[in-house]
């Protein structure tokens, strides 16, 4: 630090602890002694370049004062694709909401600064509003995009290769000019992008970049959905130095891996998955003992035997920290070789594995337990279709082909209603959510889509899944060490109370404070709309209540589980956290618990739960763009088809409707052009002005397919009138709906105005072959590309 530095350390000081608001120069030299003429010569010149720095600033009177320190609100941006955001601040229950012109160019994820400019207005139901001041961090540096060629003069002429349209349906409206260095695609192809230059006030609609790999052509079979990896950062490929640690991985087991281990290879032991998984990775068994009670053993592969601590493979595993399951591929978190094979329970070889053994009694209260290294031996693995066979279908033929641990598989079950019910009893609230399978032929393109049916069979597992991560985390918990937390937090108040005034439309009301609302109470208004026609409606209502669930290293409890401890224990080889836990647990066994093992998780269990949180949200995001995708892949020829669906979602600007088979898509209100709909937010339903028909979740509908495109992953439809289907507002709604009307229109502001800047910065697509008009990114530039037509 130089003489200067040092001096202009000692002012800021000196200013902070003397109480004087304002200073003169002579004040400064004499509490800080320069009273010399060359100090105090050296005094007034860094005080004159602390105030050009902003470090101080002149009062009119001429007195020095230091800048007022007003509280920086920090947070991540979260892009619409309709051109406005929201600014998630940390331990701010209302996000902010930044309007399309107060972005600073701001792209999705980005670490930006923000000012509030107009409060939150809880009476009128609005949030507060604010501006982004700066952009701290960019989120995207990389993204995947089609290719779009100049041809040699004009690569010649303007230095670029030709252009990227993002796949991103939140960049859809951007442009990113490609330099020419580099990779060099061809026309048509995917590739990945890093950027070098982002939006700003000249160009607010244009990037531009360099192409660091080509993935394939946009027609090549599974292109579409590699894109969706890269485009989420998700890694593809392991190091070389995992991957020869992986290899150096025996195919079995020998006497030394098992000494000191629990051997349970006599005990009849089964792993119970889909037939198509192939990274078995629980096993289960189930006894009556002698004093009546239940014998629940659960054995989980042993994986953290294998991934050694601050190895090759626990970096690549904790870089991804889950395996990514997309329509017909899975990106793993661990090379196959592991997860297909030594840390797979595969029936009939001996496997290691870390247990956990509960004696539950009738009532399902777990009295006792052990967690311990084990090794065992499946004596058979069985499929979901056979369990539901077996116990629901009573399918003699499944009955006689596992006839020797049928009277287990009817024990199991007997268990799991136990273990259901008594979580039902504490709270735990069931959503029970519909999910399909996408079949894909052999090119991957989708040929069904399929409603997957949850049976007995993987309500037991789950069942049996949920004891063990419970009396795991518990029994950690109670010894007082650090441990990695699947935590649920308590919903926001302010969320509660609008879902408890909005369940009372429909003659429900919740006793107690929107603040410390119990599961039980919850579950109870469940139970009270049970098969009844709100039941849709004020279902989703509630899980738009609920915060989302995360890692975190205090015990905060699973809220909709109803479960006081709660981590996740029974899938090392695709979650990290588990793989975590598992390793805590043998560490604490041949370590101990004493202060040094205790300092060293603490230092480091915070940030493997920020990233396997950020990392599940990752996988989640690429799972629904794919199936998304896919979905509108397997609509494009049944435009024009017509289908009944439920409303499944009403908002301002239409409604989206799901088909039996889960597939959903928007009629937008622009087309609903039978009448007038004013949006009541509080209900959740479109009502029509003049005829009062009614549109609200939980609706049965009839509609026409009239647009599918995979690219954009949207599918649009298009309401077919059906008198039988129809639903009229009371007087009241009615009412309410045509005031609302009024409303509306008198706070209308009209269409927003052009900008001027041409059809690429309005954010028009081009749809056929022929490529857009575009500015392009540089000025010398600008005057060049706008007439060249891409090579043919």
């Amino acid at each position: 630090m130089t003489s200067k530095e040092v001096l202009k350390q000692a002012i800021l000081v000196y200013m902070n602890e003397n109480k004087a608001i304002s200073f003169e120069i002579k004040d400064l030299s004499e509490g800080l002694n320069k009273t010399s003429a060359k100090d105090f010569k050296e005094l007034v010149t860094t005080v004159a370049e602390m105030e050009r720095e902003g470090l101080v600033f002149l009062t009119r009177s001429g007195k020095l004062k230091l800048p007022k320190e007003d509280p920086v609100l920090s947070g991540i941006f979260r892009a619409s694709d309709r051109g406005f955001g929201f600014v998630s601040i940390e331990d701010e229950e209302q996000d902010l909401y930044i309007p399309p012109n107060k972005t600073q160019f701001a792209l999705d994820g980005d670490r930006v600064t923000v000012d509030v400019t107009h409060p939150a207005e809880p009476w009128n139901d609005k949030g507060p509003e604010g501006k982004i001041t700066a952009i701290l961090e960019r989120n995207l540096t990389q993204l995947v995009g089609e290719f779009w060629a100049y041809d040699d003069e004009g690569i010649e002429e303007t230095g670029l290769y030709g252009y990227i349209d993002p796949r991103d349906k939140k960049l859809t409206d951007y442009r990113v000019f490609i330099k020419a260095e580099g990779v060099k695609p061809v026309d048509g192809s995917v590739a990945i992008v890093e950027i070098t230059h982002y939006p700003d006030r000249e160009y607010p609609r244009s990037m531009q970049g360099i192409v660091k790999k080509v993935i394939g052509h946009k027609n090549d079979p599974g292109v579409d959905i590699l894109s969706i990896v890269y485009d989420n950062g998700i890694p593809t490929e392991f190091s070389e130095a995992a991957l020869k640690q992986a290899d150096e991985v025996p195919d079995r087991i020998t006497d030394k891996d098992i000494e000191g281990r629990v051997d349970l290879r006599d005990e009849i032991v089964v792993t119970i998955d889909s037939a198509d998984a192939k990274d078995l990775d629980d096993a289960v068994t189930v006894r009556r003992l002698e004093n009546g009670n239940y014998h629940l053993g659960v054995h989980i592969a042993d994986v953290s035997y294998y991934v050694t601590e601050d190895s090759p493979l626990d970096g690549d595993a904790f870089e991804r920290a889950t395996s990514v399951y997309l329509t017909d591929r899975v990106i793993p978190m661990l090379p196959q070789r592991l997860s297909n094979g030594i840390c797979s329970l595969h029936p009939n070889v001996d496997r290691l594995t870390m247990s956990c053994e509960m004696e539950l009694n009738p009532q399902g209260e777990i009295v006792d337990h052990r967690i311990f290294q084990s090794v065992i031996r499946s004596y058979r693995r069985m499929t979901y279709s056979d369990v539901n066979a077996m116990l629901t279908d009573k399918d003699p033929e499944v009955r006689e082909k596992h006839a020797d641990i049928l009277d287990m598989f009817e024990m199991m079950e007997e268990l799991h209603h136990i273990l259901e019910n008594r979580r039902v009893h504490r709270g735990a609230i069931d959503f029970d959510t519909t999910e399909a399978k996408i079949v894909v032929d052999e090119s991957g393109h989708p040929t069904d889509v399929i409603v997957r049916e949850r049976g007995v069979g993987e309500r037991l597992i789950e069942s049996f899944m949920l004891a063990a991560n419970e009396t795991v985390s518990e029994h950690y918990s109670k010894m007082e060490v650090p441990l990695i937390y699947r935590v649920h937090e308590q919903p926001d108040s302010d969320r509660m109370q609008r879902f408890m005034e909005f369940v009372t439309a429909f003659g429900i009301t919740m006793r107690g404070s929107s603040s410390n609302v119990t599961p039980v109470a919850l579950q109870k208004v469940i139970n009270q709309v049970k098969d009844k026609p709100e039941e849709a409606v004020i279902s989703t209502m509630m899980l738009r209540s609920m915060k989302q669930a995360k890692y975190d290293v205090e015990p905060l409890g699973h809220y909709g589980l109803g479960a006081q401890y709660y981590s996740h224990f029974t899938s090392p080889i695709r979650r990290y956290p588990d793989l975590i836990l598992h390793r805590l647990i043998r560490a604490y066994e041949q370590n101990g618990t004493g202060q040094e093992e205790k300092q060293k998780w603490e230092g480091l269990l915070t940030d493997i739960a920020e990233q396997s949180s950020k990392m599940e949200r990752r996988a989640v995001d690429a799972e629904r763009e794919t199936d998304s995708m896919k979905k509108a892949e397997f609509m494009a020829d049944k435009v024009g088809e017509v289908y009944e669906g439920v409303i499944g979602s009403v908002v301002k600007f239409g409604l989206f409707v799901e088909l039996p088979n889960t597939v959903e898509g928007l009629v937008h209100i622009s087309n609903m052009k039978n009448d007038y709909f004013n949006f009541i937010p509080e209900q959740l339903m479109l009502i029509g002005e003049r005829t009062g028909v009614v549109y609200k979740i939980g609706q049965k509908v009839k509609i026409k397919v009239t647009k599918a495109d995979p690219e954009l992953r949207e599918i649009d439809f298009e309401l077919i009138p059906d008198p039988n289907l129809e639903v009229k507002a009371d007087e009241n709604a009615l009412k309410k709906g045509k005031r609302k009307g009024r409303n509306d229109k008198r706070s209308s502001r009209g269409p927003a105005k052009k900008d001027g800047k041409g059809s690429a910065e309005k954010g028009k697509r081009h749809t056929g072959s022929k490529p857009k008009k575009a500015k392009p990114f540089y000025k010398d530039v600008a005057k060049k590309t706008g007439k060249k037509k891409r090579k043919k």
